[in-house]
């Protein structure tokens, strides 16, 4: 199927919410472009398009927790837009994840059981790495 339903994870491999996705999203029988953002760090224009297409403010989608996001004084109520998406572009940990990206849309896929709503197919069953059934 291919390049037919592209389908591109923004992973983080040390998180189980993300690594069970992108497992589902292989037994749903798509090979997804995986981006390990830690790794890779983040585009302006990438993060833009995602929070846009996801109608998120980058707030919505900042994880604070193991994060520097306290430190760096992000969860103040009058902290702007500007100001976290700039933390976001240094510190690529900021970002939560997974966010899942196919023609059907652009989503935060926590719980990870979220993805089957961006595929046009899903698997008969599917076990998550604790053991539950989804």
């Amino acid at each position: 199927m291919g390049d037919a339903f592209p389908v591109t994870i923004y992973h983080n491999p040390g998180c189980g919410t993300s690594r069970n996705a992108l497992e589902m999203i292989r037994a749903s029988g798509y090979a997804p472009t995986v981006v390990d953002y830690l790794e890779a760090g983040w585009d302006r224009a990438t993060l833009t398009h995602l929070l846009s297409a996801m109608g998120a403010r980058p707030r919505e989608v900042m994880r604070t927790k193991g994060t520097p996001a306290e430190a760096l004084g992000l969860l103040a109520d009058d902290v702007t837009d500007e100001a976290i998406l700039e933390a976001m572009l240094t510190h690529p940990v900021l970002v939560n994840r997974p966010i899942v990206e196919t023609p059907l849309g652009v989503r935060l896929c926590r719980p990870s059981e979220a993805v089957f709503a961006l595929l046009e197919r899903r698997p008969d069953r599917f076990v998550k790495e604790d053991g539950e059934a989804v």
